[in-house]
């Protein structure tokens, strides 16, 4: 049995760095060739994409999917980190916690729904002069990172909940957004608290869909270390089915697909469509196509072994 290529859909647990998921797979499906199609904070739970050799080819394309969420916001406090694991470094006054009502709450998110300027977070990994931003501020830098343009396509407020801290009362706010790539729900929690006069963070996270990958996917890492090699196999989404998953699909005829395969053009079948999967009859992925003109041209060209 030759070594897996495809898409694994991983449920990651609270504690793990998204590096942590890509070395544990590393060692089971017995492959260097591993990677993830974006970071999941360690505090956080849920859809970790990742590739398996020539997957990792295709992560290119779905490291801009929009993704979802489900989230709990303490309004009251805000933290260094924008979420449970830093210290507290403000407190809400303790009659402007009091008095937040679930309509000024569900009022002001109005505010963060649809394009929108977000600062991220200070601990993002966003790289500041060849340094991440979160190792500058582990030793004790100040960051201030710009300001970016991203678009929150949902975000729900649910459960209402007034309760008592060890530093003063808060109010908990369970919320499920759904975003373009490159926003930060963290920063969401922290601008909300901002708002609303009285700071704000996360004290959970559980990303529940990745472009067209959801939980209904996904696999546990205990799960997977409970199986046989077959069965960890069976876990993993060839690319033809993944990409179909996820783009618009061009079934190519024969003679495309050796045309595609050395990289020369064809007919486009979505004009418009910047981002098209070129399946062959047996549905394997030969390539990523650019099918915004008339003429399609080559993304990338998944041979086999490349």
């Amino acid at each position: 049995m030759s070594d897996p290529d495809g898409i694994l859909v991983v449920d990651k647990a609270g504690g793990w760095t998204s590096h942590d998921v890509v070395a544990r797979c590393r060692r089971l499906f017995g492959t260097r060739r591993v990677g993830h199609a974006g970071t999941l904070d360690p505090m956080a739970t849920g859809v970790l994409v990742l590739g398996l050799n020539r997957g990792t080819r295709l992560l290119t394309f779905l490291v801009g999917c929009d993704k979802a969420y489900e989230a709990t916001i303490r309004l009251g406090q805000g933290t260094v980190t924008d979420d449970a694991e830093g210290e507290i470094d403000f407190t809400g006054r303790e009659d402007t916690i009091a008095g937040l009502g679930e309509a000024q709450i569900r009022s002001c998110v109005e505010r963060f729904r649809g394009e929108i300027e977000q600062v991220p977070s200070a601990v993002s990994a966003i790289k500041v002069d060849g340094q991440r931003a979160y190792a500058r501020v582990r030793h004790g830098e100040h960051v201030e990172l710009a300001a970016r343009r991203v678009t929150v396509y949902g975000f729900e407020v649910g459960a209402v909940r007034a309760g008592e801290s060890p530093r003063g009362p808060v109010v908990d706010v369970d919320v499920a957004v759904e975003v373009s790539s490159g926003t930060y729900v963290r920063a969401l929690a922290r601008d909300l608290g901002a708002a609303l006069g009285v700071g704000g963070h996360l004290t959970a996270l559980r990303r529940s869909r990745v472009g067209g990958f959801s939980l209904a996917h996904a696999v546990t890492l205990d799960d997977l270390d409970a199986r046989d090699q077959a069965g960890r196999w069976s876990a993993v989404l060839d690319l033809g089915a993944a990409a179909a998953r996820q783009w618009p699909v061009h079934e190519l005829t024969p003679q495309e697909a050796i045309e595609v395969g050395h990289g020369r053009r064809i007919a486009s079948t979505t004009p418009g469509q910047a981002l098209v999967a070129a399946v062959s009859a047996d549905g394997g992925l030969v390539a990523m196509l650019d099918e915004s003109g008339p003429l399609a041209r080559s993304h990338a060209v998944f041979r086999p072994g490349s």
